[in-house]
């Protein structure tokens, strides 16, 4: 099957940006200049800068000094669309629960270690802020500090790419749970793994961190299985 046009100029344009010869800021070549280098219509060309531009890597202003611009995408659109690519993925079945877990490992256990070494004192008031008691706590309201504790982790890890990629696998796993589900002795185990892996951070233990978020993942793995939509 024939690629369209459009998508052979996006194509160029995407590897010409990511290569640096366009840097952010830059204008991109007008449309006719555009058309007539590639030998394509002036529509295929508005086709490939749509195409651009909701991958975000070029915005499109008009007036006299508007113009297609390249961009730097945000930490936050760069995330969303790995979100968005892995939630198709798992819901064609083409990644599973255990395959999301590891990355899970590959990622959060050297970012925990990280953090220990790097954290801050409002990255520890923001971990014990996330800590809550299975006891009282409904529920449904456990995931968010859940999610809240590991995103505190992340961005503890000194490392702002740690959470780009590894927090849309996070939303991704969760979101394939029936979260009611998850049996009570669960989240007394999740509250356990916590608070000791808040130990080993606060204490500044890289090895300690990084065994107890292993431990952590290798006990969510069976009652993640078991929930799994």
């Amino acid at each position: 099957m024939s690629v369209p046009a459009y998508q052979n100029l996006a194509a160029d344009l995407r590897d010409r940006i990511v290569n640096g010869e366009f840097r952010p800021g830059d204008r991109l070549p007008v449309e006719p200049d555009l058309s007539a280098r590639y030998g394509v219509s002036r529509s295929t060309v508005r086709e490939a800068l749509r195409l651009l531009a909701s991958q975000n890597l070029i915005t499109t202003t008009r007036g006299v000094s508007g113009g297609s611009f390249v961009v730097v995408p945000r930490p936050d659109q760069i995330s969303a669309y790995l979100r968005t690519s892995l939630g198709l993925l798992a819901v064609d079945t083409q990644v599973n629960v255990d395959q999301l877990l590891e990355i899970r490992d590959l990622l959060e256990v050297p970012a925990t270690a990280l953090a220990a070494s790097r954290r801050t004192q409002d990255d520890l008031d923001e971990l014990h802020a996330a800590l809550f008691d299975p006891a009282t706590l409904p529920v449904e309201r456990m995931w968010e500090p859940n999610r809240r504790f590991h995103q505190v982790l992340l961005r503890a890890s000194g490392n702002p790419l740690l959470a780009v990629v590894a927090q849309p696998v996070f939303q991704v796993l969760e979101e394939g749970l029936k979260r009611d589900e998850a049996p009570a002795g669960f989240w007394l185990q999740v509250d356990r793994d916590h608070r000791e892996i808040l130990a080993y951070v606060a204490a500044g233990d890289e090895q300690g961190a990084r065994e107890a978020a292993h431990a952590h993942l290798t006990h969510l793995r069976s009652t993640y299985v078991d929930i799994a939509r």
